[in-house]
């Protein structure tokens, strides 16, 4: 199975449908119950008690993980100087650790198994150090620091960890985000368009392939810096 969290929106919804088209077993971690046509596991992702029991739940199954997405998110694009607390808070709690959680609580399934797949997701902004996102970039770069060492630990025991970073793709994180604006990202990008949340989903599935055996600890920025 492969599981995904943030699965009833944006791109964590688009890499679902995308997954299932493909005849891929998909569970989906979501906050609320929906009206998605998978199963699905109630799951806050900052919160360590309820991931925990849906590793657990997902344990009760005995089936095996192929891969777990970490596609759950939340973004705010403001100076530093100006982010509110709670809002600091959220990004780190949900981005950051919400990530740090879902890897931590199912690793163990795929170290027994010792076969898997985490991929987690970055943005461009990183790498861009763009301005106006330092405390989203924050959250963001923290996981691909942790991304990286996370695929060390993971090595020994077959187990793949890589970051997705995509540039601005419209979803619901980039409501207020005017054209201009995103251009003005899109013209730092090696290159200078905006993509779409179906190439996203062509990386997922690189990532997935045995074709990408050698790939871990990589950050794959989609539009390249």
């Amino acid at each position: 199975m492969i599981i995904v969290t943030g699965a009833s929106r944006g791109l964590g919804k688009a890499i679902t449908e995308r997954l299932v088209e493909k005849g891929e077993s998909v569970i989906g971690l979501v906050r609320n119950s929906s009206d998605l046509k998978i199963p699905t596991i109630e799951c806050d992702v900052c919160n360590y008690t309820s991931v925990k029991n849906a590793s657990k739940e997902i344990k009760r199954t005995k089936k095996s993980i192929k891969a777990f997405i970490n596609a759950a998110g939340v973004a705010s694009m403001n100076m530093a100087v100006t982010t509110d607390e709670s809002t600091v808070q959220k990004l780190i709690q949900t981005n950051l650790i919400g990530t740090i959680y879902c890897c931590q609580l199912f690793a163990p399934i795929m170290l027994r198994q010792k076969l898997g797949n985490f991929i987690n997701f970055s943005t461009i902004a990183v790498a861009l150090a763009l301005k106006g996102e330092s405390i989203y970039v924050a959250s963001k770069a923290g996981i691909e620091a942790f991304s990286r060492t996370f695929a060390r630990e993971m090595a020994d025991f077959n187990v793949r960890v890589n970051c997705i970073a995509p540039g601005p793709i419209r979803t619901d994180l980039l409501r207020g985000i005017t054209d201009t604006q995103i251009e003005k990202i899109t013209s730092q990008q090696v290159i200078q368009k905006q993509f779409q949340k179906s190439d996203v989903c062509d990386l997922v599935e690189l990532l997935l392939d045995e074709k990408a055996k050698s790939l871990s600890g990589q950050v794959l920025n989609v539009g390249g810096v």
